[in-house]
Parts: C-alpha cells; structure tokens; sequence
C-alpha cells in the first residue's frame, strides 16, 4: 500500500501543514502546574511515610490538591492543543 493511499486521521494529522508549535505561555503555564502536583505529591508520601499528627490532619488534603493540580494540568494541556490548532 502506497503511503498516498493511507486514509487514516492520523495519518493525515501528521502531514498536515497547519500544526504551529505549542504556544510558549502554555508550555510554561503546563510546566507550572506539574512543578505544584509534583511537590504537593511528594508533600503528601512524606507525610503519609512520616504519620503522626501531621499526616492525620492533612494528609487528606494535599491528595485531594493533588487531584485538583492534576485536573488543572490537563485542562491547560488541552486548551493548549485546541489553541495550537489553528
């Protein structure tokens, strides 16, 4: 099969001449919030490795933070794609 006969959305994705680089805000935008899921993460092992009072007041906390920043994370990586579409 020759590569002109190939008809599949990725394939026509990846010669498409339209794809721009990644606007620069969003990539530090993105780097920003994974920075603050990795360090409310490691915040959270050690606290959890640690136990005591600490961990027993706010352990549950910064893995709910952690979710969050995750969830922040994502939604700034597709805003990122959809804006880099055009």
């Amino acid at each position: 099969m020759r590569p002109s006969e190939i008809n599949l959305p990725l394939a026509r994705l990846a010669r498409a001449s339209y794809i721009k680089a990644m606007n620069p805000l969003f990539v530090t935008l993105i780097g920003i919030a994974l920075l603050a899921v990795l360090g409310v993460l490691f915040a959270g092992l050690f606290s959890m490795a640690r136990g005591g009072e600490f961990n027993k007041k706010h352990g549950n906390k910064l893995m709910r933070w952690r979710v969050g920043l995750q969830g922040v994370a994502l939604v700034l990586l597709a805003l990122a794609f959809l804006v880099g579409k055009d």
